[in-house]
């Protein structure tokens, strides 16, 4: 859905005058199993044209139009339909290319296509793949089929994908860089297989406690993910905004501290990411004596933490990682900084299980590779090769980022923010305190069903698992 800001609507600017103006847009809701995503899926596939109807003197005939956006959601809730682009600026030619770059899948078009039909904007009209041999129930434009070969062949020219993917990709290269100098990979060591995993005293549903401070975003979705695992999360709100809000707060956060089997401190933005990094907040916050001795008691009684993205960055500070207590932290012990490409990233990574020491890794095998959500500006995990080597050693490294063949990498296309030894989890001595930057708490419902891989949230599972 459109997103509409008041002040680009209204108002003065220099010698431009907006009248109030009332700005409505409509949504519509649908189920996530009927959606698709724009990229092509399969070879084989009929690629169409549907053209918004308009009448002779150019308004849209709004009939026709629901016509056919009603045949459009027949094929989708048929399962016919496998993907669809709207056709915008750069016309069908740019939303085809968007659409083969996708998953590497090329189209061959069947007849020629004049530069009106290619380039012309036509807001509305969609580009469609449909399956192959499906009756289509609407007036439509053939516009070709896809193909195994990863090319675009037009009107008798053939352009390889990876040629339209370098010009697509390098207009705004020096901008917002996807490429940075890639460092030699250091491996230190190979898989690790842990121990069977069982915990202390048992609990019908552990009770999980779920720390929110200023800048935090994703507790709602961790709480939940425990849920659903079988636990019984509980969301604490740290309030900064007063003296007296935060020693209540502290009071808050000890009390389910002392009643829970697990903390998990989710990812966000801590306090903004500011000054010159984040997580700094919550490892103030966890370094409070009163936090400390309710977090290092849970420890002591067989309890578990996990902590993700910006949780990850304050179980480091904190030393719970990788040590798997609360102590000072020299300037060379591991830590999390930059990404090497300076920016922020937002986007899916392939991860290698490396360990499963953890309890929070239990359920998994070794070698087998996972698909991650990746969003934060500071994920590169960084160390001296002696402290790397011991954590492969120790079996404290729980995940790493691999290419296509499942192998380590440094390569920035797979490892996207630099980390040394493509390192993207790891655990503390015991495998009780767990960090990573992925979010698996997102995978669940329809989120990234149209991106192939491997993806579950097995990892809170396991955590409340280690209770039953």
């Amino acid at each position: 859905p459109s997103i509409g800001g008041k002040d680009s609507m209204s108002g003065s600017f220099e010698d431009l005058d907006v009248p109030p103006s009332l700005v409505s847009f409509a949504i519509a809701t649908t189920s996530a199993e009927r959606t698709v995503s724009a990229a092509f899926k399969k070879a084989g596939s009929q690629v169409i044209r549907a053209c918004v109807p308009v009448e002779d003197n150019g308004v849209v005939a709004w009939d026709d139009l629901k016509d056919l956006y009603n045949g459009i959601f027949s094929l989708a809730k048929e399962g016919k339909l496998l993907s669809a682009s709207v056709v915008k600026e750069g016309g069908a030619a740019a939303a085809l290319a968007k659409m083969a770059l996708g998953n590497y899948i090329g189209i061959k078009a069947e007849d020629p296509l004049s530069p009106g039909e290619l380039y012309a904007p036509a807001s509305g009209d969609l580009i469609l793949e449909v399956a192959a041999g499906a009756a289509i129930p609407f007036t439509h434009v053939p516009i070709g089929v896809t193909v195994e070969d990863a090319s675009i062949t037009v009107n008798g020219a053939v352009i390889p994908l990876h040629e339209v993917e370098a010009a697509y990709r390098g207009t705004l290269e020096s901008v917002f860089p996807t490429k940075a100098k890639e460092e030699k990979l250091f491996m230190a060591g190979g898989l690790h297989h842990g121990a069977p995993h069982i915990g202390g005293k048992r609990f019908a549903a552990p009770r999980v406690v779920i720390p929110v401070f200023p800048g935090t975003n994703c507790e709602v979705d961790t709480a939940r993910v425990f849920e659903l695992a079988g636990g019984i999360p509980e969301i604490v709100v740290m309030n900064n905004l007063s003296s007296q809000g935060i020693v209540e707060s502290i009071e808050r956060f000890k009390k389910a501290l002392d009643q829970a089997q697990i903390m998990m401190i989710p990812g966000g933005f801590s306090g903004g990411d500011e000054p010159d990094g984040s997580g700094k907040f919550i490892a103030t916050t966890l370094r409070n004596p009163i936090i400390r001795d309710s977090v290092m008691n849970l420890l002591g009684r067989d309890g578990l933490i996990l902590g993700v993205c910006n949780g990850f960055q304050a179980l480091i500070k904190t030393g719970l990682l990788p040590y798997g207590e609360i102590r000072d932290t020299a300037e060379d012990d591991p830590t999390l900084t930059f990404n090497t490409i300076g920016r922020h990233i937002s986007r899916m990574a392939r991860v290698r299980i490396t360990s499963t020491k953890s309890p929070w890794m239990a359920s998994y095998t070794p070698g087998e590779v996972q698909l991650v959500p990746l969003s934060h500006g500071e994920g590169r995990f960084v160390s001296t090769e002696h402290d790397a080597v011991n954590l492969f050693l120790n079996g404290q490294v729980c995940t790493q980022f691999v290419d296509e063949a499942g192998n380590p990498t440094m390569e920035i296309a797979h490892n996207p923010n630099g980390s040394f030894c493509a390192i993207e989890g790891i655990c503390s001595p015991d495998g009780h305190v767990m960090g990573r930057m992925g979010h698996s708490e997102r995978l669940i419902g329809g989120a990234c069903k149209n991106v192939p891989g491997n993806k579950d949230f097995q990892l809170f599972q396991n955590g409340v698992r280690y209770f039953k």
